[in-house]
């Protein structure tokens, strides 16, 4: 009777290890796999460049937008105009948090993935208090832009925040 109490024991043992890892496999699967290897809570560098490259390009998509609209052939809708200067206003205030310290990977005639590669010059990090300053005005303006009450000022604006946007381009974006 002994022996079989231990064997009927035995047996619960095994299944509670085997339900244990079941669940183990079923919890790790259901696990995003990107998750695996990597610090949760720290996105990796490539994706940073890539995120930030993607908001960059909608901020410029909006002001293509808009200067379509200001161009001699173009007719403004001030309400449409004053919405893409809202969202520009909006991403300019995210931007400068898109570059952590770990992204200041430029490098002088390397071949560049033009996805995941930083076109960011090393002036963003070591000026950084410039770069994030640059961004705020931008971002003001943008915001005055969304709120003007006359086409007249919305053009003499735009005007404004393209020159902004330009001159941090020249600051700290590398081209070559």
């Amino acid at each position: 009777m002994l022996s079989l109490k231990a064997g009927t024991a035995r047996a619960g043992n095994r299944i509670a290890v085997v339900t244990g890892l079941l669940m183990l496999a079923a919890c790790l699967l259901a696990t995003p796999r990107t998750v695996i290897g990597q610090e949760q809570g720290v996105t990796p560098t490539k994706d940073t460049i890539f995120a930030r490259k993607i908001l960059m390009g909608s901020i410029d998509m909006n002001m293509d937008e808009i200067e379509t609209m200001l161009a001699p052939e173009g007719t403004l809708n001030l309400a449409e105009g004053q919405e893409h200067a809202d969202i520009i206003s909006i991403m300019l205030m995210a931007f400068p948090h898109m570059f952590p310290a770990s992204t200041n990977q430029w490098a002088q005639g390397v071949d560049r993935d033009p996805a995941t590669d930083t076109f960011a010059s090393p002036d963003v990090w070591s000026k950084f208090g410039d770069f994030y300053q640059r961004a705020a005005a931008a971002s003001k303006i943008a915001f005055d832009a969304s709120h003007a009450k006359r086409g007249s000022e919305f053009r003499a604006l735009i005007l404004q925040l393209r020159t902004a946007c330009n001159s941090c381009h020249a600051a700290y974006q590398k081209i070559d």
